[in-house]
Order: C-alpha cells, then structure tokens, then sequence
C-alpha cells in the first residue's frame, strides 16, 4: 500500500512539473559583456554588431531582450561616434524599464557632456 501511495505521489509531482522558458532572450549576450571588458579581443563595431545580431535573433522569435542590453548597445554606440543611435537605445532601455529611468538619465547626460 504504501508502495502505491508513493508511485501515485510521485506521478503526481512529475506532471505537475513544467519546464519554463527564460523570460527574456540572451543569445551570446553573456559573451558579449565578457568581449567587452577583454576590449583587446574584439573591436567595438564587431561588439555592435554581435548585439544587433541578438537584437535581430530576438526580434524573430518575438522574445524581449534582457534589461541592460540597449543600455550597452546604446553605449557602444556613443564610444563609436554614433550619439543618435546611442540616444535611441538608450530611450528604448528607459521605456521597456522604466525602473532604470534615473541611471538612464544619467548616461545620457555622461553622454552629452563627453
């Protein structure tokens, strides 16, 4: 008897198991951060260039990218001369999070004043 108890809980337990998806797509954006504080390994167009890859990969498969990838896509994109995309991924970081509206403002005026 006991027997069948435990095999019926256990049967239980496996079906109400379900596997979750992350909530947001990351790609290689781990690697990514990582390439960019090991700067001597990639330039900053190719970093750019693996994000908007991630962004594109993401944008197919109508997942949300993690919060602080437009902020650091924005970012590169000031370090490489190019302040209007800069500015729009950073307001696009600041709209999808708007927690993150304070530090957002505060690199778009860093930003402005280099």
């Amino acid at each position: 008897m006991k027997k069948i108890i435990l095999a019926a809980s256990l049967a239980i337990a496996l079906v109400g198991c379900k596997t979750t998806e992350p909530q947001y797509y990351y790609g290689d954006y781990t690697k990514a951060v990582y390439s960019y504080f090991k700067a001597d390994e990639v330039t900053l167009e190719e970093q750019i260039n693996a994000l908007q890859l991630i962004l594109s990969t993401a944008e197919a498969q109508n997942k949300p990218v993690a919060p602080g990838f437009h902020a650091h896509l924005g970012m590169l994109y000031f370090e490489t001369g190019n302040p209007s995309l800069g500015v729009q991924h950073l307001e696009t970081e600041k709209s999808l999070f708007p927690e993150s509206a304070k530090y957002i403002d505060f690199l778009l005026k860093s930003a402005k004043d280099a």
